[in-house]
């Protein structure tokens, strides 16, 4: 344990000084989710049937998710590139533990996440939007937006040592961006089609959406909806849960092996 330990702490410190000398992925998904606050919140906010204020409330909790859900993308190019350029193929050689490399990169992602989710609230602020519930709960609604994002980082290394190319896993990671757009991030689900409504409402993005709302005190949890959505706290733990439970070994074992 003790070796897994340092190795991780190695490679979190070889990902942090990387994000530091080139900080473009960051950057861009950080500039991307404040443009899309901007838009939804200014452009779409009034012509919703929600006052701008209440829409905007709900708005951006759901961008903070749709935020931790872009580690996918994010975990996913990074794994990509080191695996296609060779990097992970010189660390194989190296005497460490096989799940220090990509713990290491979801560490690091974890890490820089946790820095990045504060401008956001900054502007979520300077839009109207208040964190009307309690210290505590203020605190596990943060602590959900860090579990899932270290989960959506971990499916991420999977696909991006699972990629054919650089080039397949930017396109795949960009088309992440949609996953948002099927849940409760930006809209609520209750005018859905039946059947549209449901694969909505089980998406994972939903469920923490929901969380941090109520958490946050920005929305109540609807009392009709899917069990997921309807017991937002446990079934964002769960989904999260599991989602490690399948990546995390899958992702280390594929590192392990060193196919392609």
């Amino acid at each position: 344990m003790s070796d897994v330990i340092h190795d991780s702490g190695a490679m979190l410190g070889r990902h942090l000084q990387r994000i530091k000398h080139a900080p473009a992925i960051p950057v861009m998904t950080q500039t991307m989710s404040i443009v899309f606050l901007l838009f939804f919140g200014y452009v779409f906010g009034s012509a919703l049937a929600m006052p701008g204020s209440d829409y905007r409330a709900f708005l951006v909790p759901g961008m903070l998710v749709a935020t931790a859900a872009n580690g996918i993308m994010t975990g996913m190019f990074t794994a990509a590139q080191d695996s296609h350029r060779g990097v992970m193929d010189r660390l194989r050689t190296l005497p460490m533990s096989r799940s220090a490399v990509p713990l290491g990169q979801a560490l690091a992602d974890l890490a820089t996440t946790a820095v990045g989710l504060v401008p956001l609230m900054l502007v979520g602020l300077a839009m109207g939007w208040r964190i009307e519930g309690g210290a505590l709960e203020a605190i596990g609604a943060f602590g959900l937006l860090l579990l899932f994002r270290f989960a959506s980082t971990w499916i991420g290394i999977l696909l991006g040592l699972v990629s054919r190319s650089e080039e397949a896993a930017g396109q795949l990671g960009g088309a992440t961006f949609m996953l948002p757009l099927l849940s409760n991030a930006y809209l609520p689900t209750d005018g859905l089609p039946g059947w549209l409504r449901t694969v909505a409402e089980w998406n994972p993005i939903s469920a923490v959406a929901t969380a941090v709302r109520d958490l946050f005190g920005n929305a109540p949890v609807p009392a009709d909806a899917a069990w997921p959505v309807a017991h937002p706290v446990a079934g964002s733990i769960a989904w999260s849960l599991v989602l490690l439970a399948i990546c995390v070994p899958l992702a280390v074992r594929r590192y392990a092996r060193g196919e392609r």
